[in-house]
This record gives C-alpha cells, structure tokens and sequence, in this order.
C-alpha cells in the first residue's frame, strides 16, 4: 500500500500518479516500478479491467520491452556480426526487459485484485505520445468502447516510463542494485541522455565513454568529462572486469559497488588518453622467462581528485618489490583483447609460441609489444587483477587471452596482425 499523505506528499489521484518520495532520492528499478503502481491502478479503474483485459496489457509490455518484435522500443538488430558492445547491451535489454515484464504483470494481478485506493479522485495525466507501438489486441482495448483519450494518456506514460528504465539500467551488470534518480516526473530527466546514447547505440560503435555518461546522467543526472568509470555520493561504478574473471567479464558494462564514502561525483580517467603515443618496449628485449613468475599480489590506489577527475592504477608487488600499472589503461586493455569465442571456443593445438616473464613485462617502462613473431605469457595461477594489471602493461594492439590448455593456433578471434601476444590464464572452472 503507498504510504499515507502528508503536507509534501499529496493524496494520490488527480494528477499525482506515482508514491516518489522527496525529490533528488534514488530508488532501486524495484521501487521505482512499484511507485508508478497507480497509474496502473488509473488504468484498470478508468477502463473496469478485468483479469481477461490484464492478459492483454501483459502481452503488450512484454513486446515493448522484448527485441525483434513489432512492438519493439528498442529496434536493436544483434547477430554474430554485431560489435560487442551491442551485443551486450542488447543481451542487457533482453534481460531486464523479461524481469520487468514479469514484475508489471505480477503488479496488474495484484491491483485487479487488490486495488489502491485514489482518495484525490480518478487520475488524469497528459502524457504525449512517444511512438510506441501497441498490438492490436491492446489497441482495441484502451481505444475502443470502454476505453478512450483518458485511459490512452495513463497507459503512454506508465508504458513510457518503464521503457525509460529499461533504457537507464542497459549500462548495468547489477541493474537492479543501482540507485536511479527520481523527479517528480519520474525518469523523464533521462531522455535527452537516452536519445544521444540510444542514436549512438544504433548508429555506430558506441564509444565506452558513451555508456559511462548515460550510466552517470541517470544516477546523478550530471554529465562530466569523458572516462572510464565515475564515483559519487552513494557509490561508484567502474567497468565489470574489476569484479568478474577477465576471461569471461563483459567488455563494456559497468558494475555498480554501493560506497557511502563519496562526497562529490568524480570521473576516473586513464592516466594516458592517447595510448598511441606511450612509450614501449619490445618484449624481445625482455629477460627470458627461464622460471615463473610465482605468486603475485596486487591493489588498487586511487589517486587525488583534480578538477572533477580522477586517476587510479593497480599495484602488484613481487619479492618486495613493485610496480604500477594505470587502472585506465588495463582496463581499455581488457576492451581491446581478443577472446575465445563463447560458444565456439578454440580445439586446435599448435606448438607453443616464444614466451616471456609476466613479471618482466609488469616492471617494463611503457607498453610492451613485439615484431618478431607471437609470445606467451602464462599468467595462470595469478590473481584476476594481476590479469588485469598484465593487459594494461601491453600494448593493446593484437592482445589475446586465452584459457590455459586451449589453442594457441590463430583464430579469426585473435586479430590479423603480424604479431601477438596470448596471454595464458586459468579456465574459468578452475575459479
């Protein structure tokens, strides 16, 4: 039940349609879909619904929500071909579009059967047409004999704001943990950063520091300067690598970490914008990897906060001693290195390439790269961001990384350059 009115918060009905709290307090995808609950109320009491009617509203939010129908909101087209970011992101929209289906029509058989009450009189709320397309079913029935312009304006916009916060979770790894920002006219404050990043989406391969922007406007509803990551009062969000195998982690999604620390929103920004102009080194002049490595223990460090931004690198420590790798850089590392297929994976064997020393290549000035034929480095056994941290001290250009015990034949996946370096860890059961 929606909490009782106070001085702030007026009865529901009218023109209040949602139980938001106070302005500027996030809510959770849950939350927020509960506080739009009376506009389905709205609908089902402007138009005397009944459970046959509710089939045909849930079909409908199901098609909006769902890609590849006609209905669709979101005309994503994803195929093997598709760059990995719209891969992602279209396998985000599928699945949290199916769990909002579910929660919508779990919310309509509980309002058919349990109603909330609209002490301020039958709800009327203006609410543009947005384009969403119905199925007829529900066309005949929120236009025909018992519905009308009323009932229409109440679907368009609770239809539109699930659509919005469909659109504002994509970036997510765990979507329904982030915290939205809320106004009173729930996440329409999204929309100019949703089209920009929808049309970016759509239209070309969409930048990371596209999806860090819109991830930031829906939580802050600020923008900022162009990064990999962004903290601010609540917690912060950093690509998903930092949590999940380097192996398996998505290239381009952020995960949110709930930190009440943060007091002012910060952008993390990689310590070179312009890895093209870093120095290197060429692996051939590295040690021999006569023996392993051995164990290797690393850290994140943040660093200051300068004019809004921020830089942070990793640090691994060997034997007393360490070295530094930018947190940026091994990150855009791991966007940038080839993987084994998913589904596919590799089955061929070869004979083993030349190797090198990780711990060489950690402690090296600049990037390490090659001219002179492929190279290995076994980082099995190592910690995920010393993986990480090896990414970033590599020159990102024809980087593979593979599971220990697979391939080490080319592969379509592994680029075309004439040189590579594979980067050997364990497979992901050995997690």
């Amino acid at each position: 039940m929606p909490p009782a009115p106070t001085p702030s918060a007026p009865a529901l009905g009218g023109s209040r349609w949602n139980t938001f709290p106070a302005a500027g307090t996030p809510l959770t995808a849950r939350d927020f879909v509960t506080a739009t609950e009376p506009l389905l109320q709205g609908i089902i009491d402007d138009n005397a619904l009944t459970s046959a009617d509710g089939e045909v509203l849930e079909d409908q939010i199901r098609a909006t929500l769902a890609l590849g129908t006609r209905e669709t909101s979101l005309p994503l087209a994803i195929g093997p071909d598709s760059a990995s970011a719209a891969r992602e992101l279209g396998a985000q929209a599928e699945t949290i579009g199916r769990e909002l289906a579910s929660w919508a029509t779990a919310a309509l058989k509980r309002l058919l059967a349990d109603p909330i009450p609209l002490p301020a009189g039958p709800l009327v709320v203006r609410s543009h047409c947005y384009g969403h397309l119905l199925t007829p079913p529900a066309a005949d029935l929120l236009r025909g004999r018992r519905g009308g312009p009323v009932t229409m304006q109440l679907y368009n916009e609770w239809l539109h704001q699930m659509v919005l916060l469909r659109d504002a979770l994509l970036p997510f790894t765990n979507w329904q943990d982030v915290p939205l920002l809320i106004t009173p006219s729930g996440l329409r404050h999204a929309e100019p950063a949703r089209d920009a990043f929808l049309t970016e989406l759509m239209v070309r391969q969409i930048r990371h520091s596209s999806i860090v922007d819109f991830a930031r406007r829906v939580v802050t509803g600020t923008s900022g300067p162009a990064g990999y990551g962004f903290e601010t009062a609540g917690g912060t969000a950093l690509p998903a690598a930092l949590d999940l195998l380097p192996l398996t982690a998505p290239r381009h999604l952020l995960t949110w970490r709930a930190d009440p620390a943060a007091e002012d929103t910060v952008t993390y920004v990689a310590d070179i914008q312009d890895y093209y102009a870093a120095p290197r080194t060429l692996v051939e002049d590295l040690p021999p990897a006569n023996t392993a490595s051995g164990p290797l223990t690393a850290r994140t460090i943040t660093g200051p906060i300068t004019d809004g931004t921020r830089t942070a690198r990793i640090e691994i420590t060997h034997d007393g001693t360490t070295a530094h790798v930018d947190l940026g850089q091994a990150l855009r590392g791991h966007r940038f290195a080839h993987r084994p297929d998913p589904v596919t994976g590799a089955a061929h064997s070869a004979a083993a390439p030349r190797t090198a020393h990780v711990w060489s290549a950690l402690h090296a000035p600049g990037l390490v790269w090659t001219q002179a034929g492929d190279v290995t480095l076994d980082a099995t056994g190592q910690d995920d961001l010393v993986v990480l941290a090896l990414l970033g001290g590599l020159y990102p250009e024809n980087v593979s990384l593979r599971p220990a015990g697979s391939s080490a034949a080319r592969t379509t996946a592994d680029g075309t350059g004439p040189s590579r370096l594979v980067i050997l860890v364990d497979p992901p059961q050995a997690h």
